[in-house]
């Protein structure tokens, strides 16, 4: 492969390889419109169902989950490692799986009166449909999602089933088979749960937008941007990766996408100037990494854990309070690419290499449908009408350019292709829902819950560790919506109950969950990135780690100090948290670099380590110890800043 550009083909072969979402049949002929015609009538559905209120829950959740299984069983083979000319149709099990999702799809709207007054009583049609949809969920997870996540859900039902076998704390009375299939799929604790609830209102509508904003040619425009701010800084590059991608994550929830689409304009672009490898494709999966950090659109687990939190709270509260991490993890990506550039000498772009600044001046306004959706959601509008709103302002704004301007063929894909990023999200979420509602019976999760505060001894800080590692273990592999769901049921209640606050302990999982993508061995983010860039996995995997060691250390501070997730604080006090908290991510990325002014000793590297957890640990004294002690090494670069000084201080 030539690494100095990816064609078109050469991206989806990469994600097909590191993405399970992104490994679809290429179909034609009958069946390839009968896909393309399910996929249109699912975003009108849930355009309909937007504009002129859901139905009942069970109706509602039951048509979603029947569009996505049967599309599911058309688009995504069983075996994706077959040979292509396999993938170009279907076989004949595929077409009944789809034919029975239907079924299972329709059985709620059909039968509504009737299983609502059985009581939770089941015929054996019930049952028969309800274990149906249970198989045709493991199965339809298992190809759009993954492997891990369909085995965790297997290992819950096997729980719920076989509770007296269990040993100790585990132990519990067991689900019989009819109750466990009645939980399922015949009430809103399992599959038809919160989780897919989310998906069938929310999630939808702001992956549709994010593909109408791909159509409008905002994911082009994020990159002239980008470009236009940073390109001529030093290692310029590296930062457009970082601007760029902070960017992409508000029109993609997957790190592998992001990683793939934006790498392939920056990595090469970095190499040409460079940067080794392996820190190319590092700075640029922990960037796509934290695009799902980004607010306003955090990625579908954010809308989850509306719902997750409750207690009133809005998606923009979430948003609001997710905005400084944010701004820190990727501030520290910035700071480290800029001191590795200095360190190996590297320059800008040349203005040669630059786009025409006013030409991407002029396009300024493509970013009017994200600052829409900022405005509606502090606004107070619901989620589902910032949406819809924001997808209407993207279509205007597409109108604004001859280039970008949707006809109607243009608007029908985009509902298409909205609807084919849904699937995949659908699937897990139906999948969690089938834990969730196992923890919800069994009461799993408050067992769990005191059985890792007993393990950490009652310590907050070894349970945070505790959950930290559960968190990234559950994430290699399994999508961050799924992962944030098993992790906020059976993790983020140990915290709490040492009287964490909801918010700051859901952001706590939510942000390792993420970062899982980046963390080998198993990085899924950072090994895309190495395809792109011809580097070697497993050390583009601990780069990228390092590059996002913000990501490892914001969640601590913000759980002992919510202040940092503007937590009952005054504006005063926040421009103080972020003053201190970005001289703290200046320190610790010359320490992780080990160069600032000049090449650091051993000894500052370790006090400049110290001195940024300080900074931005958002507390009084620290804060006065960790200024004092910044100032002074930053006077001691200034002083011997001459390489000749400190080979004689080394001496």
């Amino acid at each position: 492969m030539n690494h100095d550009s990816l064609s078109d083909k050469e991206q989806q072969e990469l994600l097909e390889k590191y993405d399970p979402e992104a490994g679809t049949r290429k179909l034609s002929g009958i069946i390839g419109w009968i896909a393309f015609i399910g996929l249109l009538a699912f975003s009108l559905f849930q355009l309909y169902t937007a504009i002129f209120g859901v139905f009942t829950a069970q109706i509602q959740r039951t048509i979603h989950l029947g569009f996505a299984l049967t599309l599911i069983f058309l688009l995504f083979p069983a075996n994706r490692k077959k040979k292509k000319n396999h993938r170009l149709q279907i076989a004949w099990y595929d077409g009944l799986l789809a034919l029975l999702s239907i079924g299972v799809g329709l059985y709620w709207p059909l039968f509504f009166e009737k299983l609502v007054m059985s009581v939770g009583r089941l015929s054996t049609l019930d049952f028969i449909v309800g274990i149906l949809a249970i198989l045709l969920v493991l199965e339809a997870t298992r190809r759009a999602v993954g492997l891990p996540i369909t085995i965790i859900a297997v290992v819950f039902l096997l729980y719920g089933y076989l509770g007296p076998y269990m040993p100790g704390f585990l132990s519990h009375r067991g689900l019989t088979s009819e109750r466990l299939v009645q939980t399922m799929f015949f009430t809103t604790e399992g599959i038809l749960g919160t989780p897919l609830a989310v998906s069938s209102t929310f999630i939808f509508l702001f992956l549709l937008f994010g593909a109408f904003l791909v159509r409008t040619g905002v994911g082009q425009y994020f990159n002239d941007l980008a470009v236009t701010i940073a390109g001529r800084s030093i290692g310029g590059p590296a930062k457009v990766a970082i601007f760029s991608s902070a960017l992409q994550g508000t029109i993609s929830g997957s790190s592998v996408a992001n990683v793939v689409t934006s790498g392939s304009f920056t990595i090469p672009m970095m190499k040409k100037l460079g940067y080794k490898r392996e820190f190319a494709g590092a700075v640029e999966a922990a960037a796509s990494t934290g695009g799902q950090l980004m607010p306003p659109i955090m990625g579908a687990a954010a809308f989850l854990m509306v719902e997750f939190i409750g207690n009133g709270i809005t998606y923009w509260e979430i948003a609001k309070a997710a905005a400084i991490p944010a701004l820190l993890y990727f501030a520290g990506i910035w700071i480290m690419t800029h001191f590795e550039a200095k360190r190996i000498g590297l320059r800008g772009l040349t203005k040669e290499e630059m786009p025409n600044r006013k030409e991407v001046l002029k396009r300024l306004y493509l970013l009017t449908p994200i600052v829409a959706v900022i405005v509606l959601l502090m606004s107070g509008v619901i989620v589902t009408h910032a949406a819809l709103y924001a997808i209407l302002i993207a279509i205007i704004v597409g109108f604004l350019n001859k280039e970008t301007r949707m006809g109607p063929k243009e608007f029908i894909l985009a509902l298409v292709e909205g609807a084919r990023s849904a699937l995949g999200v659908a699937a897990a979420t139906a999948a969690a829902g089938i834990i969730v509602g196992i923890v919800t019976k069994t009461g799993l999760g408050l067992k769990l819950a005191n059985g890792l505060i007993d393990l950490a001894g009652g310590y907050l800080i070894p349970t945070l560790m505790l959950t930290m590692v559960a968190a990234i273990v559950l994430g290699m592999g399994s999508p961050t919506t799924a992962n944030y769901v098993i992790t906020s049921t059976i993790a983020a209640p140990a915290i709490i109950l040492l009287g964490v606050p909801d918010i700051s302990a859901h952001l706590f999982v939510f942000y390792f969950g993420i970062i899982a993508d980046i963390t080998p061995p198993v990085a899924l983010a950072a090994f895309a990135a190495a395809g792109v860039a011809g580097g070697e996995p497993l050390r583009t995997g601990i780069n990228s780690a390092k590059l996002a060691i913000a990501a490892f250390i914001i969640p601590y501070i913000f759980v002992l100090s919510p202040q940092l997730l503007m937590v009952d604080t005054t504006w005063k006090e926040l421009l103080w948290v972020i003053v201190t908290a970005l001289s703290g991510m200046i320190a610790i990325g010359a320490s992780i670099i080990g160069f600032w002014m000049r090449k650091l000793l051993n000894v500052e590297r370790a006090i400049a380590l110290i001195v940024g957890l300080l900074l931005i640990y958002p507390e009084g004294i620290s804060d006065v110890i960790g200024i004092i002690a910044f100032v002074g090494l930053l006077t001691l670069q200034l002083f011997f800043k001459n390489n000749s000084k400190i080979k004689k201080l080394e001496a």
